[in-house]
């Protein structure tokens, strides 16, 4: 399942629905500073405060973008410049309920984009397959990290593929994308809602709650898992989720220097493709019933390859499409409208209806 505006009202500063394109430059930059004194102790001020979700993986990914800061710019490196801040969100809370049934994944980033917004926080570091689709106002995503492997991992103890699994077999996932193109491929087998962080669904797989469970190899390999993985499976049998392997760093769209330290980090490969699906998205509309999927990647000769799904949730109808083009902005842009309007057209309108 993709990021979806389900939870609130977002809009772009921009005109792009991803606010990843062409920050605006403003005058007047400011450093904010949080000072945390300790009695009879000179004041340590941190530089910037990095806001995040307390899972491991959440933090794998603040400890990877604290390092690459530090790497980039002296003045981080020094000790207490950073300070990485825990922030608990709604998603985190509730899992015993599938995400559809509780807003989304925007339930994931809400209570970190107010903390932003707020001025508790002058950085956000989220997984970007997280991320709503509109961005509140008053935030930019200027920064991807370098995209991890955007493939899905088939986890299982038993059987070596989805394949060799018997009729009937339960398989674990939370997402509508992965449940869908499961039973697309797989009608025999059983896909029931799958929560939690990568270790309680490992631990709830050992247990035998379900025969095996799909994990973004990603996340995987932050987590210094991999190994974790019966078998990788290909982005031909399971199209990954718009975004699915970047990273990506908000900031406060009239904050300068945190735009100025992110910029420096941005990789725009990934920057451009991860832009490329959100306009797909976007088109789309979905809402967090819609399984949607997309992959946009730099090809053997240098141009943008693209692959697009829509489809039902329980696989009975699977609407793909695929592009290729010049690997730029206004391109990819481009290409990832035109295959979301020609999927909303093969789909028609009863098909998004049926899905409320």
């Amino acid at each position: 399942m993709v990021s979806l505006r389900c939870t609130t009202a977002h809009h772009s500063l921009l005109g792009s629905p991803t606010c990843l394109a062409r920050p605006r430059r403003r005058p007047c930059p400011v450093v904010r500073a949080a000072v945390a004194v300790e009695a009879g102790a000179q004041a340590k001020v941190s530089l910037i405060r990095i806001g995040t979700r307390g899972s491991p993986l959440a933090l794998a990914q603040a400890h990877e973008t604290r390092e690459k800061l530090k790497a980039a710019h002296s003045e981080l490196a020094e000790e207490g410049a950073i300070e990485i801040v825990i922030i608990k969100t709604t998603g985190d809370m509730i899992l015993d309920k599938p995400l559809a049934d509780i807003g989304g994944k925007g339930l994931f980033t809400k209570e970190i984009d107010d903390a932003l917004l707020q001025g508790r926080i002058d950085i956000a570091v989220h997984s970007m397959k997280d991320v709503p689709t509109y961005l509140p106002e008053g935030t930019i995503l200027p920064c991807n990290l370098p995209r991890e492997d955007v493939r899905d991992a088939f986890i299982c103890l038993t059987a070596n593929s989805l394949a060799e699994l018997p009729a009937g077999s339960v398989v674990g996932s939370a997402s509508l994308r992965r449940q869908s193109q499961i039973l697309y491929r797989y009608p025999s087998l059983k896909v029931v809602n799958f929560r939690g962080n990568v270790q309680t669904r490992l631990r709830k797989l050992k247990e035998g709650d379900v025969s095996a469970t799909l994990l973004a190899l990603a996340g995987l390999r932050r987590l210094k898992m991999a190994e974790n993985a019966t078998a990788v499976l290909s982005v031909e049998e399971m199209l990954p989720a718009v975004a699915q392997g970047a990273i990506g760093i908000a900031c406060r769209s009239n904050d300068d220097k945190m735009m100025e330290y992110l910029s420096s980090l941005n990789h725009e490969d990934t920057r451009l493709a991860v832009t490329c699906e959100r306009e797909f998205l976007a088109v789309l509309d979905g809402n967090c019933r819609t399984p949607i999927a997309a992959y946009a990647y730099r090809d053997k000769d240098g141009n943008c390859s693209f692959r697009g799904l829509l489809s039902s949730p329980d696989g009975s109808k699977v609407f793909e499409t695929a592009r290729s083009g010049p690997y730029s902005f206004d391109d990819m842009v481009e290409m990832g409208k035109d295959a979301g309007h020609e999927l909303k057209a093969k789909a028609g309108p009863g098909f998004f209806d049926s899905l409320q």
